[in-house]
């Protein structure tokens, strides 16, 4: 069901848009978990090595097209928000046949450079092999993910959070069904354990298409509606890539990170892989409050309320930080017995893993309120429209993660690991907050400017 946000209460408006998107957060990082703990408890360490050890470049794909399709979203959002239907639909049209290219050219520019980018990252010859199956079969999904987060991206743009959350919840349950057919019956190995991530995904994406397409009469693209206007690709591509480099760019930074980690051993490796899945579930919440946030202040934004996208910004950025604290403790607390999920305490090497993933996550869970204002303050940003100043948050990111890994890696090894996460966090919290304010003064004024323009104009017609 459609939902304007432009009227009611809004801080009851985010949780309530928050709540479908954080449980679909949830269900894909479930999901996530029970691939690693297969991976992991069935076909032992080295495996879930070679998932994990390539996690940075998932990331930085995965990625790009995520924030692409989040982009594209933003018009969509403007335009529903202003009851311009007939733009909206083009938007939709503009973003079908841009999402077709980029998915074809990344499809193919990834499935041939999987094995350089694996060598690139330093990943140990012992799970090469497995490593290159699980990446390239992911590589190969990457049109299912485009539809996925292009269809539930116009859909939340819309204000329906519900549909891709029921859809992701039947995807999810598909996965594990797959993943314990293709891994422990079939024995594909970690092939198999991707195959049913993709499969599963693709699942979802045509049906929230199908469903998209069958409920909302006014999402259907109509013949006059497919005319090519230069303009709004370029004003979509204005949006999204800014977007996709932003996830790109803050996984670059991961990757250098990654690359060091994967240079400590397979230990380390290991354990920065349990950890990474348990810091991904942990931050689900995040994500859904601040596309609540980018929503709301989107639709606002088109409906010409500066107040209400303010308020938006501050209560979703309290809401996260809240959160934040409170994760940070269950993290301090019990990271090691969380780490217990995906390997068993039987050696001497599984006790060291879980080791390094207690002591990645202890130190992460002082930092997690950081994300709170993060999150919100860039999505914020870009749901007014300025993805370009937000791509430098990656930017900041991506230095801070780096520098950790050049200047402290090589004397406190998995120690400075473990601060390169909460040092990006920090640094690109400050940076989104300044370029937050900097967004909502210009709306400001623009909106002055366009009332200025229409009180002119009503004043020569009377």
């Amino acid at each position: 069901m459609a939902k304007n946000m432009t009227e009611g209460a809004v801080l009851p408006l985010i949780l309530r848009f928050s709540v479908p998107l954080l449980l679909g957060n949830l269900v894909q990082q479930t999901y996530n978990l029970i691939d690693a703990a297969i991976v992991g408890r069935t076909l032992g360490e080295n495996a879930l090595a070679a998932v994990g050890g390539s996690s940075s470049i998932q990331f930085l794909v995965i990625g790009l097209c995520i924030g692409l399709c989040i982009g594209f979203g933003v018009p969509v959002a403007q335009r529903f928000g202003a009851k311009d239907y007939s733009r909206m639909r083009s938007y939709i049209f503009h973003s079908y046949i841009l999402s077709i290219v980029i998915m074809a050219v990344l499809t193919l520019a990834t499935t041939i450079g999987c094995a350089g980018i694996l060598h690139l990252l330093q990943t140990a010859e012992s799970i090469f092999e497995d490593a290159y199956a699980y990446l390239f079969v992911i590589f190969m999904g990457i049109p299912f993910t485009i539809t996925y987060n292009l269809t539930s991206s116009i859909l939340r743009a819309v204000g329906d959070s519900k549909t891709p959350f029921m859809f992701l919840v039947i995807s999810a349950i598909l996965n594990v069904f797959l993943d314990l057919l293709f891994i422990i019956v079939f024995h594909w190995g970690v092939m198999g354990a991707a195959l049913a991530t993709i499969l599963s995904q693709g699942v979802s994406g045509v049906s929230c298409l199908a469903y998209m397409y069958k409920k909302f009469d006014f999402l259907r693209i109509r013949k006059e509606d497919m005319v090519w206007i230069p303009r709004r690709a370029k004003k979509l591509l204005n949006m999204g890539v800014p977007m996709g480099l932003q996830f790109s760019i803050t996984a670059i930074g991961s990757m250098v990170m990654q690359s060091a980690n994967n240079a400590l051993g397979a230990v380390q490796i290991a354990g920065f892989s349990v950890a990474l899945r348990i810091k991904q579930f942990a931050m689900c919440p995040f994500d859904a409050f601040a596309s609540a946030v980018s929503t709301l202040a989107g639709q606002n934004y088109g409906a010409g309320n500066a107040k209400r996208i303010k308020e938006g910004i501050l209560k979703g950025s309290a809401v996260g930080v809240i959160y934040g604290i409170l994760i940070g403790i269950i993290l301090i607390a019990f990271g090691r017995d969380l780490s217990t999920i995906f390997i068993k305490e039987n050696s001497e090497t599984a006790s060291a893993v879980l080791d390094a993933s207690a002591r990645f996550l202890f130190v992460a869970g002082f930092f997690y309120w950081a994300l709170g204002i993060l999150n919100t303050t860039r999505l914020a940003a870009q749901g007014l429209g300025f993805s370009n100043l937000a791509i430098f948050s990656g930017v900041t990111e991506m230095v801070a993660r780096i520098s950790v890994v050049v200047f402290f890696v090589p004397k406190y090894k998995f120690d400075a690991i473990c601060f390169a996460d909460p040092t990006a966090w920090v640094t690109g919290a400050i940076y989104s907050t300044i370029i937050c304010i900097y967004a909502i003064r210009k709306v400001k004024e623009t909106l002055k400017q366009k009332d200025k323009a229409q009180n002119a104009v009503k004043g020569n017609i009377a």
